[in-house]
Parts: structure tokens; C-alpha cells; sequence
């Protein structure tokens, strides 16, 4: 006899969606785990969580599949583990268009200064690298011509302390730090592949108090996708506002 209280069958769509899906996120996270530990190189780091993109293409497709294959009317359950399905692919899929985006909307440049004339030199960093020059300097004040020293009314000594203050909530390894030449130079560490990108700050002393110059440059690739203007702008905001008050 047919029993109508019986539980629904679940839904295998549903379930190989999850289960991919789970798969997707663990080899995105590995990525950049294995380029961390030396595993592997950065074009294998980025190859897998390519690879991990288009499986979570397909976990999307199966998940939604399973969503319809599992509604209230429907003859299976595991609505919801096709919805965390859905759900857990997403960031990935998002993640690797951004990705690919930012590297046609920035330009192919991967160091990045206040002051292109000038530009503040690295010293202790890792293979210190100097600026590129004039070709890289057009393409930088074409792209970025927002970037300019920042002027501030304190002292160099104030500004200085401030300047380094800054460096160090941000969490960037201070490599160097020398008030008498108003030198501070860090590195910036990425948060899935822990890619390096080096940054020097120069407090010099003016006539109205201080001015401060920053360079950023990425130590692997040629293109930044943005990211070295960005901590310009971040860092150069936050010590304006730190200083306003002094």
C-alpha cells in the first residue's frame, strides 16, 4: 500500500549542486593557501581559482535547476541546500569578474606616486625598484590626476608620527622608519594570496609645515588593476582627517 505520509525523495540536482559548490569555495581558498605556503606560483594560484570559477558556473546552474526541481509543489525536497548552492558560488563568480574587469578598466601600470617628478625612492625594501619614468609618469597623471602631494599645517615631526600612526593601524609591515630623513617605508600584504605591495612615505618640512608624498608599487605583475592608486587615496584621506584636529 502506498503510503502518503512518506518523506519526498531528496532531490540529486540539489545535493550535486551543494556539494560542488562546497568544492568551489575550498579550491578559491586554496589558491591562494598553496601560494602562500609555496606551493605554487602565482599563474598556478591564479589558474585554479580559475578553474574553481567555471565550476561554480555549473554549481549555479545546478543549483538553480535543484531550487525548481525542489519547490513546495514539487516531488523531491532540498529546497534549501540548493539554495546554499546558489548562494555559496556566488562570491567566486563575482570575485573572478571583478577581477577580470579591474584589469581593462585601470591602466597597465603597477607603481603609482604623488609626485612623478620627484618620486620617493625605496631603500630597504626587498630589490628596491627605481620609478619606471616619463611613459609611466604620462599614462599615471592621465589616468590618476587626482594624485598630488598632501599639504598639511603641522610639523614634520608631528606629521611624521601621524604619517607612521597610520602606516601601522593599517596593519602593513613597517620595514623602515627614519624621522631625521622623513622616510617610512612598508609593505602591504594582500588578504586571499598574500601578494606584496610596497609602499614608501616622505614627510618633508614646507613653508605652511609639512608635505607628504607616498609611492605604491606592486612587487609581482605589471598591472595593479587600480589597487595602488587606491591605498594612495585611502592612506593620503586618513591622514588628512587624523591631522585636521592638531
Amino acid at each position: 500500500m502506498n503510503n502518503q505520509n512518506s518523506p519526498k525523495p531528496i532531490s540529486k540536482l540539489a545535493l550535486s549542486g551543494l556539494v560542488l559548490s562546497v568544492a568551489v569555495i575550498i579550491s578559491a581558498l586554496m589558491s591562494g593557501v598553496g601560494y602562500r605556503l609555496g606551493w605554487w606560483r602565482h599563474p598556478e594560484a591564479f589558474s585554479i581559482f580559475e578553474w574553481a570559477t567555471y565550476a561554480g558556473v555549473v554549481a549555479v546552474v545546478i543549483s538553480i535547476i535543484g531550487v525548481f526541481k525542489t519547490r513546495s509543489q514539487s516531488q523531491q525536497r532540498g529546497l534549501l541546500p540548493a539554495i546554499i548552492g546558489l548562494v555559496l558560488s556566488l562570491p567566486v563568480i563575482s570575485a573572478s569578474l571583478l577581477f577580470e574587469y579591474s584589469a581593462t578598466a585601470y591602466p597597465q601600470i603597477n607603481d603609482i606616486t604623488t609626485d612623478t617628478q620627484d618620486p620617493p625612492s625605496f631603500w630597504d625594501v626587498p630589490n628596491p625598484i627605481e620609478y619606471p619614468g616619463e611613459s609611466v609618469a604620462e599614462i599615471q597623471l592621465a589616468a590618476y590626476p587626482d594624485l598630488k602631494p598632501l599639504a598639511l599645517s603641522v610639523t614634520q615631526e608631528k606629521a611624521f608620527e601621524k604619517a607612521l600612526e597610520i602606516v601601522t593601524n593599517k596593519g602593513w609591515e613597517v620595514i623602515a622608519s627614519d624621522v631625521d630623513e622623513g622616510r617610512i617605508e612598508a609593505v602591504d600584504t594582500s588578504l586571499l594570496f598574500g601578494f606584496k605591495d610596497e609602499v614608501v612615505v616622505r614627510v618633508a618640512e614646507s613653508d605652511e609645515g609639512s608635505i607628504i608624498d607616498i609611492r605604491s608599487r606592486s612587487r609581482i605583475g605589471r598591472i595593479d588593476r587600480g589597487a595602488n592608486a587606491k591605498r594612495i587615496r585611502d592612506y593620503l584621506k586618513t591622514l588628512k582627517q587624523t591631522t585636521a584636529s592638531l
